[in-house]
């Protein structure tokens, strides 16, 4: 099993950064790749950004150019650097980890509003 705890939310102003952070344990090698979900009130989660164990990444178009997805090298940490942030960036952001076996693990959410 994984273990998942976010960090790093808050509140920021519009056209200001934050960066998350996911903090993995447990059966860490089984983790094929880490993602960055959001849901923001009365609407669908949504896909953000994934990274794999290779280091491949890939993101929403809506964040891409103003979010990076990054880790260490051991998959212990997952972070999501957020930069020029919107009002509709306003969300729970969720990190989820993808096992090979297909299981996925989810953490409790880190709240993130943009607003002045």
């Amino acid at each position: 099993q994984v273990q998942l705890a976010e960090s790093g939310g808050g509140l920021v102003q519009p056209g200001g950064s934050l960066r998350l952070s996911c903090a993995a344990s447990g059966s860490i090698l089984s983790i094929a790749a880490m993602h960055w979900y959001r849901q923001a009130p009365g609407k669908e989660r949504e896909s953000v950004a994934t990274i794999a164990r290779s280091g491949n990444t890939v993101y929403a178009g809506s964040v891409k150019g103003r979010f990076t997805i990054s880790k260490d090298n051991a998959m212990n940490t997952v972070f999501l650097q957020m930069s020029s942030l919107k009002p509709e960036d306003t969300a729970v952001y969720y990190c989820k980890a993808l096992e090979y076996s297909g299981r996925g693990y989810w953490g409790q959410g880190t709240q993130v509003t943009v607003s002045s």
